[in-house]
């Protein structure tokens, strides 16, 4: 229970009886056990014995991937719709279908060619949940979001087996028509299995960013805390990928924490028995925010990783054009820590950047804290700054070589704070400063005319107990986790009069001595 193979064996097993009812005398019997055995596996709650998760998130997604999460999904739908065809009664309801489409729509990327989808585990970029939406449209879940869905998909991609070539297929795949994109919300989270996704838009070639924390186990690889990004109609920073599973790379490389976006501590990552016996105690994402330009989301990566680390939060801060990947960690003893980065396509160190261009995508990463890139080769003459080494690895299905990066600090430690800039428009030239003072690290970003202050609160980690994380960055009195500060010119910065407030975990801000802009009881999530 709670993997998609159960729902083939017992969804084509119904199917088969189904076919031979007439000549199986218990075949009433099997279709009654059946009816109720897919019922159950779309509820399964998970259990605590084998550390399994539940078959679905309360929004509708699958952890298994969106490879496994079709297959699974239409192994059961196809018993549905044989059995509403046989029967001629409407299968009873089961409330996990009503958020199923929704979960493969969001993690979609619409391109000038073939759809992509966020491919976390063992996926591919190109597979996409075509069999099971087109199933669900097929039992009355019909809507304008999965005809779009549908009306986008290239007949027979990656092997979609019930395309217009089939006669499933060509029975109920809907009209050939463009309707629009979908009028749901950029963003998405799902808390039960740990993914989240922004957009900018749903427009081809936008902006999206796929982020996951959540369970290690099977085809859900060691990948807490990494993500995908999409952009301009390519994965510019992405996963390594698989490749067949009887092969020692996909066991030794494409499962484990160094083929994904994350942090190591003294090299390692994951416990690598994770991949068989689960992670115990699963990552999760949180607190997502999407408004006024404004899109924020939290992964915790702490328990799958909590051998080496006592805390392991990723934040994801996404103002405008500049993506700032927030890293608060701590380590049970002093070590070395390294960032693992995995871009798609050509990458050129320039300086303190990574250069990164994949078809018309152009993306700069920038690590800012604990510190930048040496900015030549000649490290030795930047003996506090960042070195970094470029990885040999496999590439996806094991063909050829896909090079990654790692960046580490030169000395060891217990606690470190880490922000890294993706840049996505790096031709507008925007200028990103590092600042720090009493208790707080940040960034000033001046881009289209228009100046940002990120203040990362230091006191806010946890070290402190039973005191509160006050800190005045700029006149700012603030006891919020992060807090961000837009002003439309250079004059309303500094009649300290912003256009646009954002606190992240926090319960006042005020300047000075003036009246609070905001003030709560308790810490909360506040963009205005």
């Amino acid at each position: 229970m709670g993997h998609s193979w159960w729902s083939s064996c017992v969804g084509m097993c119904g199917v088969a009886t189904l076919a031979f009812r007439n000549e199986l005398p218990q075949a009433d019997r099997i279709i009654r056990e059946t009816n109720s055995a897919i019922s159950v596996w779309f509820a399964f709650e998970g259990d605590n014995f084998q550390h399994k998760p539940r078959t679905f998130d309360r929004n509708g997604g699958m952890y298994e991937s969106i490879n496994y999460a079709g297959y699974g999904c239409q192994e059961a739908l196809l018993y549905l719709l044989a059995l509403k065809n046989v029967t001629g009664k409407a299968p009873d309801a089961i409330p996990q279908l009503d958020a199923m489409a929704g979960f493969f729509i969001h993690s979609y990327y619409p391109t000038d060619n073939d759809m992509m989808s966020v491919y976390f585990g063992d996926s591919h970029k190109t597979t996409t949940g075509h069999n099971a939406l087109m199933l669900l449209d097929a039992l009355g879940y019909e809507s304008k979001d999965i005809d779009w869905y549908l009306g986008n998909i290239t007949d027979g991609q990656h092997r979609e087996f019930l395309g217009l070539s089939s006669p499933v297929g060509i029975i109920y795949n809907p009209a050939n028509t463009t309707p629009k994109a979908p009028i749901s919300a950029n963003s998405a989270i799902y808390p039960d299995m740990g993914w989240a996704t922004m957009r900018d838009n749903w427009n081809k070639n936008a902006t999206m960013l796929a982020v996951k924390s959540g369970l290690t186990w099977n085809h859900a690889h060691a990948d807490a805390a990494s993500f995908i990004l999409f952009h301009k109609g390519s994965d510019i920073i992405g996963e390594a990928g698989r490749c067949w599973y009887k092969l020692p790379e996909y066991r030794n490389y494409f499962f484990q924490s160094e083929a994904h976006n994350v942090v190591l501590f003294d090299g390692k990552g994951q416990p690598r028995h994770q991949q068989y016996h689960s992670s115990p105690i699963a990552g999760n994402v949180s607190n997502l925010i999407d408004t006024l330009g404004i899109r924020y989301v939290l992964a915790d990566a702490t328990g799958p990783n909590s051998d080496r680390f006592n805390r392991y939060l990723r934040s994801f801060l996404w103002i405008d054009d500049i993506i700032l990947v927030i890293d608060d960690l701590a380590s049970h003893e002093e070590g070395s820590y390294q960032w693992l980065w995995h871009p798609i396509g050509t990458t050129v160190k320039k300086g303190v950047d990574l250069d990164i261009r994949n078809g018309k995508a152009h993306v700069v990463l920038r690590q800012l804290y604990p510190e930048t890139l040496a900015p030549s080769d000649f490290i030795h003459d930047y003996p506090s700054n960042m070195t970094w080494e470029i990885h040999n690895a496999p590439g996806e299905d094991n063909k050829g070589d896909q090079p990654y990066y790692s960046f580490h600090l030169p000395k060891r430690h217990d606690r470190v704070k880490g922000v890294t800039a993706l840049i996505l428009d790096p031709e507008s030239q925007p200028e990103i400063e590092r600042r720090k003072g009493d208790g707080w690290i940040g960034v000033r970003i001046k881009s289209h005319g228009k100046i940002t202050d990120v203040y990362i609160n230091q006191l806010a980690d946890g070290r402190i107990m039973h005191m509160n994380s006050w800190i005045n960055p700029d006149g700012w009195n603030t006891d919020a986790y992060i807090t961000a500060l837009t002003y439309s010119d250079d004059k309303q910065a500094l009649q300290h009069r912003p256009s646009r407030h954002i606190i992240i975990y926090g319960s006042r801000l005020r300047h000075g001595n003036s009246d609070p802009l905001y003030s709560e009881l308790k810490k909360n999530n506040k963009i205005w």
